[in-house]
């Protein structure tokens, strides 16, 4: 199993970068082609969702995704390290919650459209989206 680290600052620059690291990793590791646009498209939104909640919370933590390359399957995950409070409990009780609640959910619609297999946890320590893809096996070039 072969695994690529990544790791940006919080800020909205260095997703484009997260999304052709994620690409080109993909590619390698037997992605079908036409589905790379979409690994990029879901990779962005990830990446630009964790920047989200990063500069919201004020997290100074990197942005971390994790590339994974299984026997037959392409995995990726987008780590944030912005807390989620439990539901029912606004504390700060912010102008405009409603609105990035809203786009948080419009940004997870997107991935979920692009991925058919994603998970999605948060907890109190941050929040992890894991997309994952089929792959071929790399055809062996007769000598």
């Amino acid at each position: 199993m072969a695994t690529v680290e990544l790791r940006f600052s919080a800020l909205p620059e260095h997703v484009r970068t997260a999304r052709l690291v994620a690409a080109a990793v993909a590619r390698r590791a037997g992605v079908d082609e036409a589905v790379l646009d979409e690994v990029r498209l879901a990779v962005g939104e990830a990446c630009t969702r964790a920047v989200g909640l990063h500069q919201l919370g004020g997290v100074t933590a990197p942005v971390k995704v994790v590339l994974i390359e299984e026997e037959k399957q392409f995995s990726i995950e987008v780590g944030d390290e912005a807390p989620r409070s439990a539901p029912g409990d606004r504390a700060s009780g912010a102008a405009g919650g409603d609105a990035e609640a809203e786009e948080d959910e419009m940004g997870l619609a997107v991935i979920s459209g692009l991925v058919d297999d994603v998970e999605v946890t948060a907890g109190e320590h941050g929040g992890l989206i894991r997309m994952t893809w089929p792959t071929t096996p790399a055809v062996a070039e007769l000598p």
